[in-house]
């Protein structure tokens, strides 16, 4: 069996006598299983909500035994949460410098550091790691790189260095349903035109923008600007220039979408799981969360509503004060971890309403740091999320059985927002279709109904029940298994 493996001219090259056998077939097998080892490269955009699940990737795949070289700027690089140290050694986390712009300050490498306006020209600055990263490449040569969307430029420098290149996408299937197929003419001039699911949709859904967040990114992702390249474009050149797309989901879960996405594109497409947050624990507890979860276990369980619309979403100042208000109208407990402004440029803070503070005192308690988000959904206080619905959040919220109020600010997140509701996984506040607008008593009435009613049990229930897809860890490293499989397969063609 053994001479049958590595072939019998290699096994008297590599044991020379009978003596030897055994340590050198072992050697010969360990060797022969390192060079079916993987490198793979990664270059997510410069925002936290797509760094984490790359780096949830490529610790899972770091585990099987693979090397990542995990790419970005120096600051986010020093950002990232501490990896387990029996991974560590495979996952080699490489600094390249963002080029500098006039338009950003220095050090404002992500987009949570970047007034909403100004993140065309982070995506400049990102644009010009083109080089660095093409040097980077040449030198190590993986054999696949997994990009984002943005890099539009990426897959002819793959190319060029004959690297395979991966489009992974933490968007969902369903939210990339709304790119332009290469073989349709593009018909959609408006924004009135997404606010409708795309004409190439052959099935029934509701999974489109409201207008008044496809208006939001009009300017800056859809339409065309004298200034920079849009989001549609970044999207199509990558999926165009691609062999693989692999994206953040399951065939369990809206599988429709998954099968479009290849009927329209060409390109096999492949889930490869939710990508459920972790931690790694050292066994220290944090001041931060010692305090926070003090304060958890004094309240009622599955009462306490935890609010927080990640690290980019920013509410208007009139958004932020019926919030608020809906929060103190509600008569539940509340932690909320408010963002008041984006980076120092940001020259529009938001500030709570008079007297809110001091009003739900002892009641709630507004955090403007960091708060240890995965713990706070593991507590058993923690009833329902209020959730600006990007999809880390959702994964977050579910794994730990916790009940969604949607409330969507920007990017993808109303399209995500829609998938949930069709499933009737998530419950929405009522707002206005136009321009977005809600009140403060839509908002209470919201969470009461969701967290608290009987009315509202069939959230709570869907929330359980979703636990065991979005939370399956043997499901999640199957998802890993096969796309592996496929990334070494491609590498094996190539070679033969």
């Amino acid at each position: 069996m053994w001479m049958q493996l590595v072939g019998q001219d290699e096994y008297v090259r590599e044991c020379g006598t009978k003596e030897r056998q055994a340590p050198d077939l072992i050697s010969i097998s360990r060797r022969m299983a390192d060079n079916s080892k993987l490198h793979i490269a990664m270059f997510p955009w410069l925002a936290f909500g797509h760094m984490i699940p790359y780096l949830e990737l490529a610790k899972l795949i770091a585990q099987k035994g693979h090397k990542i070289s995990f790419i970005s700027t120096p600051r986010n690089i020093d950002r990232l949460p501490k990896l387990p140290p029996h991974i560590a050694p495979l996952i080699n986390l490489v600094k390249l410098p963002l080029p500098r712009m006039h338009n950003l300050l220095e050090g404002a490498e992500a987009t949570s550091e970047v007034p909403y306006d100004k993140v065309k020209y982070l995506k400049q600055a990102y644009d010009g790691l083109k080089e660095p990263l093409a040097t980077f490449l040449e030198t190590s040569r993986p054999d696949w790189i997994l990009n984002d969307f943005l890099p539009f430029w990426l897959p002819e420098v793959a190319s060029r260095l004959g690297i395979s290149n991966a489009f992974f996408s933490i968007f969902i299937a369903a939210a990339l349903s709304i790119i332009k197929p290469q073989h349709v003419v593009e018909y959609r001039t408006t924004p009135e035109d997404y606010a409708v699911p795309a004409n190439w949709i052959p099935f029934p859904t509701t999974v489109a923008f409201r207008l008044f967040e496809v208006l939001k990114l009009f300017d800056h992702s859809i339409s065309v600007e004298e200034t920079h390249v849009t989001d549609m474009y970044r999207f199509e050149e990558v999926i165009k220039g691609c062999d693989l797309i692999a994206v953040r989901g399951s065939k369990e879960f809206a599988p429709e979408w998954m099968q479009l996405l290849e009927e329209l594109h060409g390109k096999p497409v492949l889930p490869v799981g939710f990508l459920p947050t972790t931690e790694y624990d050292d066994g220290e507890e944090t001041e931060t969360w010692r305090s926070v979860k003090e304060w958890l276990d004094k309240q009622e369980k599955g009462k306490v509503v935890y609010v927080a619309f990640g690290s980019e979403a920013k509410p208007s100042q009139d958004e932020l004060t019926e919030i608020a208000l809906g929060l103190e109208l509600s008569g539940l407990p509340f932690f909320w971890v408010l963002k008041k402004r984006r980076g120092l440029e940001d020259t529009e803070p938001i500030e709570l309403p008079d007297g809110f503070e001091e009003r739900t005192k002892g009641r709630g308690i507004v955090c403007i740091t960091w708060a240890p988000q995965l713990k706070i959904l593991g507590h058993d206080s923690v009833g329902g999320f209020l959730t600006h619905s990007g999809w880390s959040s959702v994964v977050e919220a579910l794994q730990n059985q916790r009940a969604l109020i949607l409330l969507t600010f920007l990017a993808d997140q109303g399209l995500n927002a829609r998938v949930l509701e069709e499933n009737r996984i998530a419950y929405s506040i009522p707002r206005n279709h136009a321009h977005g607008s809600f009140t403060r008593d839509s908002v209470a009435e919201s969470l009461r109904l969701v967290i608290a009613e009987e009315e509202g049990k069939f959230y709570r229930d869907k929330a359980k029940e979703m636990s065991s897809l979005f939370g399956d860890r043997d499901r999640q490293d199957r998802y890993v298994d096969n796309l592996l499989g496929y990334l070494q397969s491609h590498v094996k063609q190539l070679k033969s």
